[in-house]
C-alpha cells in the first residue's frame, strides 16, 4: 500500500512538472487541489508549505534547463523577484489566520477568472506580442515591479508559486514572448518560492508526513521539469497559453466545488 502510494505521488509530481515547467506555472495549481483532495485533514499552511517546497524543486530544475537553451530574461527576472519576496513572506504568514473553505474560495475563483481571460483574449495578440522588443523599457520594468508585489502575496498566501498569475501579466500586459516569459517565470519561482517554504520553515510548518511527501513529489516534478522544457522547444506560444487556460479552469472548477461542498 505504502509503495502505490508513493508510486502515484512520484506520477503526479512528473505530471506537475512537466506542465507547470511548459507553462511556466511551477505546477503548485496542480498540486494545492490534488493535495486537498487527498489530504482533507491538513490545513492550509500545510498544503502551501508541502507544494512551495516542491514547486522550488521543479522551478529549479526547468530553470537549469531553460538557462541551457538561453530564453530566461535574468535581469528582470531578478528585478521581479526582489520586488516579490516581501510579498511572499507577507502571503505565508497570511495563511495561518484563513480557513480551508474561505482558501479554497479564494483560490478557485481566481484560477476560473485567469482561465476565461486567457480563452478569450485573442490569439492573434499572443502572437504579436513576440514579435515586440520594448518589452526592457523602463515604464514595462516599473510596472512589472508594482505588479510582482501583489503577485507574491496571491501565490504565497496560496501555495501556487505565482507562475499562473506571472505568465499572463508578462506576456498581456509587459509583452513578453510567450517563450521567454514562461522561462523567466520559471526563474522567478525558484527564488520566490525558496523564500516562501524558508517562511514555512521557520514557522514550523514541515512534519515527518510533509518531508516524506514532499520528497516524492520533487523526485516527480525534478524529471517532469526536464520533460517540459524540452516539449516547449516544440510547441509554439499560443498553444502553450491556451494549455494554461484549459488546465487552470479545470482545476479552479474542482477546488470550488471542494469549497461549497
Amino acid at each position: 500500500m505504502q509503495l502505490e502510494l508513493e508510486s502515484w505521488l512520484l506520477f503526479i509530481g512528473f505530471f506537475a512538472g512537466t506542465l507547470g515547467t511548459l507553462i511556466g506555472a511551477g505546477g503548485g495549481f496542480i498540486l494545492v487541489p490534488i493535495l486537498v483532495f487527498l489530504y482533507p485533514d491538513y490545513n492550509p499552511e500545510s498544503i502551501t508549505s508541502i507544494s512551495l517546497a516542491v514547486v522550488f524543486f521543479n522551478a529549479l530544475s526547468g530553470t537549469l534547463s531553460y538557462a541551457r537553451i538561453k530564453r530566461i530574461d535574468y535581469k528582470s527576472g531578478l528585478v521581479f523577484s526582489i520586488a516579490i519576496v516581501p510579498g511572499a513572506i507577507a502571503g505565508a504568514l497570511s495563511v495561518y489566520f484563513i480557513s480551508i473553505k474561505l482558501f479554497n474560495a479564494i483560490f478557485g475563483s481566481i484560477l476560473v477568472m485567469i482561465s476565461v481571460y486567457l480563452l478569450l483574449k485573442p490569439a492573434k495578440n499572443v502572437e504579436m506580442s513576440t514579435k515586440k522588443n520594448d518589452y526592457r523599457s523602463f515604464s514595462n520594468i516599473a510596472l512589472g515591479v508594482v505588479l510582482s508585489v501583489f503577485v507574491g502575496y496571491l501565490s504565497s498566501l496560496l501555495g501556487i508559486g505565482g507562475g499562473i498569475i506571472h505568465v499572463p501579466m508578462l506576456v498581456y500586459l509587459l509583452h513578453y514572448p510567450v517563450h521567454i516569459a514562461t522561462a523567466t517565470s520559471q526563474f522567478i519561482l525558484a527564488i520566490t518560492a525558496f523564500v516562501g517554504a524558508l517562511t514555512h520553515l521557520a514557522h514550523g510548518a514541515f512534519s515527518q508526513s510533509s518531508v516524506h511527501l514532499i520528497t516524492y513529489l520533487s523526485i516527480g516534478v525534478i524529471i517532469g521539469a526536464q520533460c517540459g522544457a524540452f516539449i516547449s522547444r516544440r510547441v509554439q506560444g499560443i498553444l502553450i497559453i491556451r494549455s494554461l487556460a484549459i488546465a487552470l479552469i479545470f482545476v479552479g472548477i474542482r477546488v470550488l466545488y471542494a469549497a461549497v461542498s
